[in-house]
């Protein structure tokens, strides 16, 4: 089945290019601004993982996906003759085991089920990658399948630099991305790196190949939600308590389950249908709601029968569910949220991680992300000012909010929303749930551990 793996770039003669797959997402259209100059560069870069004899060929092809998305994918390059998923271990033409293993976690990031947009080779964040092109991907398998346990694959940003002598007590690979110099680490900059092929953003576990989606922060969440519980609203019981949040792609798509192990009620707003609809096909959540109205009847249904334990995925943009919530409570006096929080990608705010709810739909942001990315920023920080002016409204009424440590006060500060004790300052007027509920946790087992230790 995968004998093919091994065999690197496939380029005598050149494979049929395979199109785009359309039964998966697809990531936004970059604009790099790219000048001629660059564009030139971008290609080189390109070009220098393929014999001369095809640059005749693949030139065109390649300046064709720069311009039309931003980025040069190779997709040419993607496989199909083979499925894109973790096969047993002992399925891959490797001369290492360990090797092997690494090759497994390379094809579970880029499996259509677990990659946000797979045939960029995206695995969740917006911009989280693996590779920056189907080239590299078939140089490391290539390197991956002849390497012994005395060898070493160094590679950066996707891009494998060699193969040393080593050890079998060494790694077997040593991968870094996203290496920007400070002073020039802008978004911007980054932008045009990654379109040159410079660099990546390989997010915490997509560019190390060590993605396990989102049961990776099951734990993580299901605690901060506990300890939430217990630190706000001063109860172990959760039952027809509700907590408010957005995201379910990648690992934001874990809330909806951790809210079930919690015992509380969670609704996470979705605004990309295919997320939403993936997470509760994969039994991640339990209903959908498909309007603000609907979903403020879903939460009285189950606040009022005292649920414990479930999860509701709001198909829509999370500020429109916030305001619709704020204007329910002070019409009615009703607050239906006790604790509330945000995973959106806000790391990549103007490209994806973020959808202003000043736009319908999520292709017609896409598109003005492309021909209109100063008007598209210009509605991100409006609707993150929208976004704030809900959440202070709903803690007039009692609830409780933290950051989730995704930048959702950073950008909402910069954005001139009201989040801060002190203009000119990054002291925020709500805690990180890592330093205020889950900082209690960390320092019991620190002390935990001194008082165990005998001097």
């Amino acid at each position: 089945m995968l004998q093919r793996l091994g065999e690197g770039l496939i380029c005598d003669p050149l494979p049929i290019h395979p199109g785009l797959n359309a039964d998966v997402p697809h990531a936004p259209i970059r604009t790099p601004h790219l000048t001629v100059e660059e564009k030139k560069l971008a290609l080189k870069n390109a070009l220098r993982y393929f014999p001369a004899s095809t640059h005749a060929t693949l030139l065109p092809e390649f300046l064709k996906e720069l311009e039309d998305y931003g980025h040069i994918y190779m997709y040419r390059f993607r496989p199909v003759e083979y499925e894109m998923k973790a096969f047993p271990l002992d399925e891959y033409p490797a001369l290492s085991r360990q090797a092997a293993a690494i090759q497994l976690m390379i094809m579970n990031n880029l499996d259509s089920k677990v990659a946000q947009f797979p045939n960029e080779l995206i695995t969740y964040g917006g911009n989280g990658s693996v590779f920056q092109n189907w080239g590299q991907y078939h140089l490391v398998m290539k390197y991956l399948s002849v390497m012994t346990e005395e060898q070493t694959l160094t590679i950066y940003s996707g891009h494998p630099m060699g193969l040393y002598p080593s050890t079998t007590d060494a790694p077997r690979v040593v991968i870094t991305n996203g290496m920007m110099i400070p002073k020039f680490s802008t978004p911007e900059v980054y932008d045009k790196c990654y379109a040159l092929g410079n660099t990546q953003y390989g997010q915490m576990t997509a560019g190390s190949y060590c993605y396990i989606g989102p049961q990776g922060i099951v734990h993580g969440t299901t605690i901060t939600i506990l300890n939430a519980g217990r630190k706000y609203l001063k109860t172990e019981d959760l039952s027809g308590k509700v907590y408010l949040s957005s995201g379910l792609g990648g690992m934001s798509g874990a809330q909806g389950k951790a809210a079930e192990i919690a015992g509380i009620i969670g609704v996470i707003g979705e605004v990309d249908e295919s997320a939403l609809l993936k997470r509760y096909n994969q039994g991640w959540i339990k209903e959908i709601a498909y309007s603000p109205e609907e979903c403020i009847a879903m939460i009285q249904r189950l606040r009022n029968t005292g649920s414990k334990g479930t999860s509701v995925g709001f198909l829509g943009n999370i500020v429109t569910l916030w305001e619709a919530i704020a204007q329910h409570a002070e019409d009615t006096g009703e607050v239906l949220v006790d604790l509330g929080s945000d995973q959106t990608s806000l790391h990549n705010p103007f490209n994806g991680g973020y959808y202003p709810a000043e736009i319908e739909t999520i292709g017609a942001a896409q598109e003005m992300m492309k021909v209109d990315p100063e008007s598209f920023k210009s509605l991100v920080e409006s609707s993150l000012r929208r976004h704030v002016v809900a959440i202070n409204r709903m803690v007039a009424k009692g609830m409780r909010f933290w950051d989730y440590g995704n930048s959702f006060l950073y950008q909402a500060s910069l954005a001139g929303a009201q989040v801060l004790k002190k203009k000119g300052t990054l002291d925020f007027i709500y805690p990180s749930y890592f330093e205020d509920i889950m900082g209690d946790i960390f320092s019991l087992g620190t002390l935990n551990l001194i008082e165990s230790v005998s001097i």
